[in-house]
């Protein structure tokens, strides 16, 4: 095994979250540094893709703002990111979800999976 990979793995550098994937609309509570200030700043959308392993996994979120598709890259093992809050989960048959960039309104909705008790 690569030495690099050992030495991360022993570390455990990526912090616990909760389990999403993509289709799931997340709200990400994002550390911004303004000068000497810090604020959090909450991005929602849907999460339109997961990719990579360990520290170097990230995820991709969309969300539209202003009528505008908007997407951000989160590293899943940044310090920046305060904490991730899954509020739907969504019902998609794969894992990268990028037809959506196609799609505007009512077309672009994704349905929420059921779960009984």
């Amino acid at each position: 095994m690569d030495i690099v990979k050992e030495i991360s793995k022993k570390l455990n550098l990526t912090p616990e979250w909760p389990e999403f994937a993509a289709g799931d609309t997340v709200i990400v509570s994002y550390k911004i540094k303004e000068g000497n200030k810090e604020r959090i700043q909450q991005y929602q959308g849907v999460v339109i893709q997961r990719r990579g392993t360990g520290p170097t996994e990230t995820f991709t979120v969309r969300k539209i703002s202003g009528g505008v598709g908007v997407e951000r890259i989160f590293p899943i093992a940044s310090p920046f990111i305060d904490s991730i809050e899954v509020t739907k989960h969504g019902k998609v048959r794969r894992a990268r979800i990028f037809y959506l960039r196609g799609r505007m309104g009512k077309a672009a909705r994704i349905k929420e999976k059921r779960h009984f008790n």
